[in-house]
């Protein structure tokens, strides 16, 4: 579980004299953070005052000390007895400091004493009264209430006596600050620090982020790449509008690809990443800046104009020939890729995306089936199942588990939609059944068949529910041709405005579930 440390505003209580000098009562409630529901048998602790308890079935709780309660032997730091108005005590380290108070809280004496012996606590008292004496070693202190009746020598009463036993008494190490440390099975430590001991707080406990052997929780916290707190040693050899142009070298081939990074890029914060694949026919460079049409809205595939808080990081790769038809090669490609940016900036590695249009989907969709331990979700445009290497096909497909997306046109003649919804969709639920032991034995979802668009405008989104919710798969169909720009006004023609397309702000919103 992680900790995290809050600064609590305390309700302070009015203290006295008359009050012990280490009396407190530091008391609470303990909720869940994103319920508000009672947390019950939570372990608090007072770290360095050493006291705990646990809270009630409401979540209540509250940790007491005064004068009375027996002192822990590691809590001892000397020995006093008072009796007939003497101080007797024992220090072998800090001197002993002994102030002596009126009953409205003046100071009548003061006196520093060292090593053991006896000191009278009446010495400079001439009026009669009740008194308070405060006894303090380093941070532990002891406060004593006696008579006198106005004389050097004279005593009156013996409450001290009557309060004390005659006894010897250990000074408590008390600390007038703390840290109160509560622990409850499923959350995080929560650590609260008190400036004042005498207060009433109210704790919300976050509920601690489920592990799994394979995978992420929804919403969980980033995972910081080793790029982290480092500059980069990237150096472009050439800059292009809203990007920058690098080569690296994969198996024996230059591979070139852009990136573009937030105009106020931070290397301590780790950044989403999204990857643009380019079909065939267009270039990397095309997906970072290009004269707006129905393929280039804006840069990679309308999705920067959409990080409105700036937190993505943007590449694009660039095909062999405009091809993507080099197998092991385009995928080694990838990886080295993604280990580059890993290692140069600072990546949040739970959340890298991919996304890509006709040969561009193809591609995304074969990393989809070879990179699901990297790769997080992978949207595609008019994916199609043939023309391309698939890791199936030479025995290294992992069959895992992947979040995907599909937008396809059911009038696509080139990337043909039956042999999209009938093969490269079932391939992906065949691993996104729902997790039969909760956490990696993915089961087969298959059998669930998407609903489709029916007419000639408008178009349909389905959300499986037969996959793990921490995999989710959705198919958008609309009564379009080859192009990912859909929009609902039926194909090509009349109304035809790529401008207006929905697909940008679905394909946000199914990365940003994560």
């Amino acid at each position: 579980m992680k900790n995290s440390v809050i600064r609590a505003l305390p309700i302070a209580l009015a203290a006295t004299l008359c009050t012990s000098a280490y009396a407190y009562t530091v008391q609470g409630t303990v909720t869940n953070k994103a319920d508000g529901k009672a947390v019950a048998d939570a372990s608090v602790s007072l770290l360095k005052n050493e006291k705990s308890t646990k809270t009630d079935a409401s979540g209540k709780f509250s940790l007491e000390v005064d004068e009375k309660l027996g002192i822990a032997p590691q809590q001892r730091a000397g020995f006093i007895n008072v009796n007939q108005g003497v101080l007797n005590y024992a220090q072998s380290g800090s001197p002993v400091q002994v102030k002596v108070f009126d009953m409205v809280g003046n100071l009548v004496s003061s006196k520093t004493l060292y090593g053991s012996g006896s000191y009278d606590l009446r010495q400079g008292i001439s009026a009669k009264g009740t008194y308070f004496a405060r006894v303090r070693v380093g941070s532990a202190m002891q406060s004593v209430k006696f008579n006198a009746d106005g004389s050097a020598s004279g005593f009156s009463g013996s409450s001290e006596s009557a309060s004390l036993g005659g006894e010897s008494r250990a000074l408590l190490k008390f600390s007038a600050t703390d840290d109160l440390q509560v622990i409850a099975d499923g959350y995080d430590t929560l650590t609260v620090a008190l400036s004042k001991l005498d207060t009433t707080l109210a704790l919300e406990l976050t509920q601690a982020e489920k592990k799994y052997k394979f995978g992420y929780a929804l919403k969980n916290a980033p995972t910081p790449s080793k790029g982290c707190g480092k500059e980069s040693t990237l150096r472009t050899d050439k800059r292009v509008e809203n990007g920058e142009h690098h080569v690296v070298n994969v198996n024996g081939t230059n591979r070139e690809y852009f990136i573009t990074l937030p105009k106020n890029y931070d290397n301590t914060k780790p950044y989403k990443i999204m990857f643009a694949m380019h079909c065939y026919g267009s270039s990397a460079e095309d997906f970072v800046h290009h004269t707006p049409d129905y393929d280039h809205p804006t840069p990679y595939y309308g999705q920067q104009v959409l990080d409105k808080n700036g937190d993505y990081i943007f590449v694009s790769a660039q095909a062999v020939g405009g091809l993507w038809n080099k197998g092991q090669d385009d995928h080694d490609f990838f990886g080295k890729m993604l280990t580059t940016m890993e290692e140069n900036y600072c990546i949040d590695t739970s959340r890298v995306f991919v996304t890509g249009f006709s040969f561009g989907a193809m591609y995304s969709n074969s990393l989809a089936q070879d990179y699901q331990d990297r790769i997080r979700a992978v949207a595609t445009y008019a994916v199609a199942d043939y023309n391309i290497w698939l890791p199936q096909e030479n025995g290294s497909n992992k069959k895992l588990p992947i979040a995907w997306m599909n937008v396809h046109g059911v009038n696509d003649g080139r990337c043909d939609y039956k042999r999209a919804r009938d093969s490269a969709l079932p391939r992906i639920l065949k691993n996104n059944g729902k997790a039969s032991d909760g956490d990696s034995q993915f089961t087969d979802a298959s059998a669930e068949k998407p609903e489709e668009i029916s007419g000639n405008t408008g178009h349909v989104c389905y959300d499986f529910k037969t996959v793990d919710p921490r995999f989710p798969v959705k198919w958008c169909s609309w009564p379009g041709d080859h192009q990912w720009t859909a929009h609902d006004t039926g194909n090509m023609g009349v109304g035809w405005n790529w401008e207006s397309t929905w697909v940008p702000e679905a394909v946000h919103k199914f990365f940003e579930q994560f």
